[in-house]
């Protein structure tokens, strides 16, 4: 081999070597993807175990991603990061969460665990034992609710719009309709009227700082006897009150089995692990979610945990089951969009969530009044929400109670009656009601008599022990029909209820009604058929009036 064939030998061997090296740091280095994480970044920190570039880079070793931190000054802006692609995931509170799932589609992969390995807490309204609440609660009677009994009554909140403490019962009673909203439906201080209403003027709203405040307070406030129910989570009674050694217990306590707490409202969530599903693709997520999960096995992850995110280890879920039961209540708080929206700095317009809405209504084969058509109702509210609004014909309040329940529906007017039904045994809850042509959304029902009568003179005598009801017994009723609302159902379940008048047969049988009438009142009591003399409003005052 002659020396210029020796010297290109070598040149290519070494041109080869040096290739081969710099394409075997490429393998090396080389990742298979990227990954953005939107976190509130200190300028220092003291405790180096707690910098978010530690987790950053077990990430990245584990996931073989190159995974790097957005620095963010806020929950709104790590909402905003997730909105616009400046970051892939972020894990953020409960209610920054809610406001990126419901407004901008934002999903959960994972949710951190509280120490007893949950990823909530309940929201309770604690009582005392001996309160009528407690008693309609522990009856065993569905009839006998211990919500409607909170009416007037003075409550114990953690504080101004804390989640336990006054979001999720507020939204509770709301939404299902024992409380109406006072004020304007879009400002958040609507909240306190609210409050004030329902239950009392002397109810706790306290500041930070003050007795009554947090989750302590708001059990203290209950325990002294300043309000008769606290709003808090399902361990704050035995957390200050029921220790291991009772030295720990506050001083202010009392026995445990004083407390009663009535059925929860809901689960206010742990720190969710937010993306973008817009943005992220499946297999990223899925990479980024065993990861996560993972770390609580790995003892590097579970050190990462501890310090940085405060949990001890991370679930697999999603939005609707993490998030779910609280969105049901928060989305209820007046202003609370708004509220959310300005806390976090976040721009932005409300859009609705579904494509159509469909509301039951018993629709007439043919209007001879086209006004009175309900196509113009939904119609208008079309244009109005900017989707499309459906009629769903039914022939009778039952079946909009089934289509409502089924899902076959989603918005129906109904009389009181089948409300109610639908309500106690369904479920179903009341957004709105229509008013009357004196503005009112209620009429009272009341037992007329004629002014020469003994029960006229027991009411009107000024003497509190003389009883008008005790002397209906015996005299002959005027009804307006049978099964009647202010006709038959108000006034027998006011007189059963207050024990003047004894059901009569089957309890479970809606025909005992008649022998409890007859019984209690007389057998000649008027319950009329539609058609005849007596029937109706009218019907009963003739009655009346014709003795």
């Amino acid at each position: 081999m002659t020396a210029k064939s020796n010297a290109m030998t070598i040149i290519f061997l070494l041109i080869s070597c040096l290739l081969s090296g710099c394409v075997g740091d490429e393998i090396q280095d080389e990742k298979d993807g990227t990954l953005v994480i939107a976190f509130e970044v200190q300028a220092d920190y003291e405790n180096i175990d707690e910098n978010p570039q530690i987790l950053a880079d077990y990430l990245s070793e584990k996931m073989n991603y190159d995974v790097t931190l957005y620095s963010v000054s806020s929950e709104g802006a790590m909402i905003e990061a997730l909105r616009f692609g400046n970051a892939d995931v972020a894990i953020m509170d409960g209610g920054s969460a809610w406001v990126g799932w419901q407004q901008y589609d934002l999903e959960v992969l994972g949710a951190d665990q509280k120490s007893d390995g949950r990823t909530y807490y309940e929201a309770h309204a604690w009582v005392r034992a001996d309160s009528e609440m407690a008693e309609a609660h522990l009856d065993d009677n569905r009839y006998t609710d211990p919500f409607a009994l909170l009416s007037g009554k003075t409550s114990c909140h953690t504080g101004w719009l804390k989640s336990a403490g006054m979001l999720m019962p507020m939204g509770y009673l709301i939404g299902l309709g024992y409380a109406n909203v006072i004020g304007d439906p879009n400002d958040i201080e609507t909240l306190r009227n609210t409050v004030f209403s329902y239950f009392s003027e002397d109810s706790s709203i306290p500041d930070s700082g003050t007795p009554y405040y947090g989750y302590s307070g708001a059990l203290k406030c209950l325990s002294e006897g300043a309000g008769d129910v606290a709003f808090a989570k399902d361990s704050t009674v035995d957390s200050y009150c029921n220790n291991e050694d009772p030295s720990e217990n506050e001083e202010w306590c009392l026995e445990i089995d004083e407390y009663v707490p009535l059925p929860a409202f809901g689960r206010s969530p742990s720190h969710p692990v937010m993306y973008n599903p817009e943005i992220m693709d499946v297999s990223t997520m899925e990479l980024l979610t065993d990861s996560l999960v993972g770390m609580s096995d790995d003892t590097e992850g579970a050190k990462i945990l501890e310090n940085i995110l405060n949990t001890g280890g991370i679930v697999k879920t999603n939005a609707q089951d993490h998030l779910g039961s609280y969105s049901t209540m928060i989305s209820n708080i007046p202003g609370i969009s708004a509220y959310y929206s300005d806390k976090y700095d976040i721009n932005g317009t409300v859009s609705p969530t579904v494509d159509t809405i469909r509301l039951a209504f018993e629709v007439k084969s043919d209007y001879e009044n086209i006004d009175e058509n309900p196509q113009l109702l939904a119609d208008y509210l079309s244009e109005k929400l900017g989707i499309s609004v459906e009629i769903y014909p039914v022939t009778s309040e039952g079946a909009i109670i089934e289509a409502l329940r089924f899902g076959t529906a989603d918005l129906a007017f109904m009389d009181g009656g089948a409300a109610w039904v639908g309500w106690k045994e369904y479920g179903l809850a009341a957004m709105a009601a229509d008013q009357k042509s004196d503005g009112r959304t209620y009429y009272e029902a009341h037992a007329w008599v004629r002014a020469d009568s003994e029960m006229a003179n027991a009411h009107l005598d000024g003497e509190a022990s003389t009883d008008p009801f005790a002397l209906l017994s015996g005299k002959t009723s005027c009804h307006t029909g049978w099964l009647k609302s202010a006709g038959m159902l108000l006034p027998l379940g006011y007189l059963i209820g207050n024990e003047y008048a004894e059901v009569i047969g089957d309890e479970n049988d809606i025909s005992s009604l008649r022998d409890t009438i007859h019984n209690y009142f007389s057998e000649n009591s008027s319950i009329p058929d539609s058609g005849t003399p007596y029937y109706g409003y009218s019907g009963a005052l003739k009655c009346l009036s014709e003795g």
